[in-house]
């Protein structure tokens, strides 16, 4: 977990200012429609004001925002000096100024800029009330896992004018990242249609998070039809030599179900998408929340004290309340945890062990494990959320397990794990009971291009590119089970610790896939789509280990 302490003042203000050649870029686009007022809503030094100086030809005026008194008198400053725009630099908090203004300033023209990129817990109580303010205002859903950017966006678009032009650089997870969903639909309603140029480099060093640019074209009223969304792959800054409008008349828009939702099925072509969609209404293919339910794992509250390895258990003779666990991919790199698994774990002297003292009274507990738990409570242990709210404190509510395990994280694409021991699992993985389905089929069919696809479309990834699936994610996947599949797990299970993530899927497109009644053409079709986007993902462009 990340701690504002420990955070830079740079990331603490999302003080990551534009390169002048991306703001001209994006000046020259909002320029081709000749505005005559102009909002920089975080203005910075100036950088978007210098790019509208020289990119655009008509006389126009701009307001820029700007938060931070030294930054707005460099923005002042940076005005002076350019000719042909008329600059107001107001020292002002957006979020309240936009409050203050929407009923009865008039709409801008274009808008342009790059907001900060700060989470929520890293803003100020009163940011925090003013993002929650704008939220309701618009009827949207709000959620306290969002970004300082993504009400600075809503408030952006709603001072637009109809027919306006907005240009923005925002984080890449845009696309995917479900706090930004209230966003997307808001979009949605209001643009006619909007491009994302998406980079394969990060252009903001000292930090892990990608960024694109954001070109969208509000409706004259919220009637006018929506073109949709297209998002544009590069490398390198090659782009930045043609008209933004080249991008808007060659590209294939995509509405319908991208627009409304996560906008990742933008990232695939119109055939691979047609395909994807033909395949996921075949009757052998299934969303995951028709055939299992998911539950997070075991919250202990504190991990480092219920989770520990066999050396712990001896040296505190807790052998009575210690049971098997797993909960990380170090426990299973495979697809089966089982008594070899977890002798393994052991005698490499990983955490195997969760402790669970299934009593109500320490009375009932013997002398070691006082100590042990007097030892945890020195450690301030007792005090912690998760376990001040229980009572007694040592004792993890809600233990069970079940027969199928599936880890949150996943490098290349994620994998479920026959829990052959029902070892216990912690939140870091996922709890998996199948409705109507065999359990050793499900964890055999989970592995193949079409379901590693989909979790590449439905999950998330932040800097450092590991994807990430929520349980309301893993619900949407889809998982092709054809009735005559045979599981074979082991050879499952031996290829994953042994094999290139892309053989793995292969040979199992080829067992999966294939019973289908799809071609070797439309299999590779899907196994390319995954490739890509797993690239993309990780920001690479060639293989890597499982």
């Amino acid at each position: 977990m990340n701690f504002k302490k420990n955070e830079s003042a740079q990331k603490l203000r999302g003080g990551y200012y534009t390169p002048l050649d991306l703001a001209n870029y994006l000046a020259r686009w909002v320029g081709e429609i000749k505005p005559k007022n102009i909002l920089e809503p975080s203005c910075g030094d100036g950088a978007f004001i210098e790019a509208i100086a020289s990119s655009i030809s008509n006389k126009t005026a701009v307001t820029g925002i700007e938060l931070e008194l030294e930054e707005a008198e460099k923005a002042r400053n940076t005005a002076e000096s350019l000719k042909g725009i008329d600059v107001t630099i107001e020292n002002a908090d957006f979020l309240q100024w936009f409050l203050d203004n929407i009923d009865s300033h008039a709409p801008f023209d274009a808008i342009l800029g790059n907001p900060p990129f700060i989470r929520y817990q890293y803003l100020t109580k009163q940011t925090q009330k003013l993002s929650a303010t704008i939220f309701k205002k618009f009827n949207l859903p709000f959620t306290k896992h969002t970004n300082a950017w993504v009400p600075f966006v809503i408030a952006s678009l709603a001072l637009l004018g109809p027919g306006g032009r907005i240009a923005m650089v925002l984080p890449s997870e845009i696309i995917h990242i479900m706090h930004a969903q209230s966003l997307r639909n808001y979009i949605g309603q209001h643009c006619k249609r909007l491009i994302i140029v998406d980079p394969e480099e990060i252009w903001f060093e000292g930090t892990l998070q990608g960024a694109v640019l954001f070109l969208a074209e509000k409706k004259l009223d919220t009637k006018e039809r929506t073109v949709g969304l297209g998002i544009i792959p590069t490398k390198g800054k090659k782009f930045l030599n043609a008209s933004p409008s080249e991008y808007f008349k060659k590209t294939n828009f995509i509405n319908g179900k991208t627009i409304e939702g996560k906008w990742t099925r933008a990232l695939l072509t119109k055939g691979e998408l047609n395909l994807y969609d033909e395949i996921t209404s075949k009757d052998d293919v299934h969303q995951f929340s028709d055939i299992a339910d998911v539950k997070v794992g075991l919250v202990t509250g504190a991990n480092k004290f219920f989770l520990v390895n066999d050396e712990t258990v001896k040296k505190y003779d807790l052998k009575k309340w210690a049971h098997p666990m797993f909960g990380r991919s170090i426990h299973c790199p495979g697809a089966v945890y089982d008594k070899k698994q977890h002798l393994s774990n052991s005698n490499s002297g990983l955490p195997s062990n969760f402790i669970w003292f299934d009593v109500n009274d320490k009375s009932e507990l013997s002398k070691s494990a006082l100590k042990y738990i007097s030892e945890g409570e020195m450690d301030s242990l007792h005090e912690r959320y998760k376990c001040r709210i229980r009572t007694p404190w040592f004792k993890v509510p809600y233990v069970y397990s079940t027969s199928i395990g599936m880890l949150k994280r996943a490098n290349n694409f994620p994998r479920l794990i026959y829990n052959d021991i029902e070892a216990y699992t912690t939140d870091t993985a996922y709890r998996i009971t199948t409705t109507n389905v065999n359990a050793k089929k499900l964890v055999y069919c989970f592995v193949n291009s079409l379901t590693a696809l989909s979790s590449e479309l439905e999950g998330r990834h932040y800097g450092g590119g590991v994807l990430e699936l929520v349980p309301s994610e893993i619900g949407r996947l889809f998982i092709p089970i054809p009735r005559n599949t045979k599981p074979a797990l082991m050879q499952l299970d031996h290829a994953i610790r042994k094999t290139s993530p892309r053989d793995i899927l292969a040979r199992q497109d080829n067992k999966i896939l294939r019973k289908l009644g799809l071609s070797n053409n439309e299999i590779l079709c899907m196994h390319n789509a995954w490739n890509r986007l797993r690239n993309r993902r990780q920001r690479t462009s060639g293989e890597t280990n499982q």
